[in-house]
């Protein structure tokens, strides 16, 4: 346990930090996981709308640093890839 005054802001700041990005990995997670069932079911306009959704959301973790620039295109890149090939 933290005895300083900002070891212990630290510690709360630190708490903060861990409940926001913790929320916004679960959104991603979760808008995926509706382009994923899109896909599953077959429907390409439920997939594609899905996909629409999950992208920002998706650049959205990015730009604030909880994933990777990296990953995240892979994920947006995949994605897109299983809804266009639906239509053929």
């Amino acid at each position: 346990m933290p005895n300083i005054a900002s070891a212990k802001k630290r510690t709360r700041t630190t708490a903060k930090r861990t409940a926001i990005n913790h929320a916004r990995k679960s959104r991603i997670r979760t808008f995926t996981r509706k382009v994923e069932e899109a896909l599953a079911s077959g429907d390409k306009t439920a997939a594609t709308a899905a996909l629409k959704a999950a992208e920002p959301e998706i650049m959205r973790g990015v730009t604030k640093g909880v994933i990777h620039k990296n990953t995240g295109s892979r994920k947006v890149s995949r994605l897109a890839k299983r809804v266009a090939k639906l239509g053929s």
